[in-house]
């Protein structure tokens, strides 16, 4: 896509400190890390997210966010790891392309769980039979 960011990088347009590139992805430290190491995974071809990203590219991702996991954790001393994707704009989405965040934690390092909530009595059935009804 013309204007994107990612696609750009892709191809050679805009500077990107390269982990990783295969046929089907690309690796790339964040230029804002949370933590250092902090690797975003992308798939070559252009999409907007996980709610349109064909299930090849999407397979290619997670496959490069496998592989990439372990030596992230390793090489830098993590104490853990986490896997994080925002999709669209009221998730935080900011770039238009799907991307997979690998963020190499450390005790201490400040950055904060989310917190979960109880579901209501009988709330828990009634979303899992929307979200069960919606599957094809």
């Amino acid at each position: 896509m013309e204007n994107c960011i990612f696609c750009k990088i892709v191809a050679g347009e805009i500077p990107a400190e390269k982990i990783y590139e295969d046929n089907e992805t690309f690796a790339f430290l964040d230029i804002h890390p949370v933590n250092p190491g902090h690797t975003l995974v992308i798939p070559k071809h252009h999409s907007f997210n996980i709610l349109d990203i064909p299930p090849e590219d999407w397979a290619a991702v997670a496959k490069t966010v496998h592989k990439l996991a372990k030596p992230i954790h390793d090489a830098l001393g993590a104490d853990g790891i986490n896997l994080h994707m925002n999709n669209r704009e009221h998730a935080g989405q900011v770039v238009d392309h799907p991307h997979v965040h690998l963020i190499p934690r450390f005790k201490g390092d400040g950055l904060p769980h989310w917190h979960g909530k109880a579901y209501k009595e009988g709330e828990s059935k009634i979303v899992a039979d929307k979200i069960k009804a919606a599957v094809q």
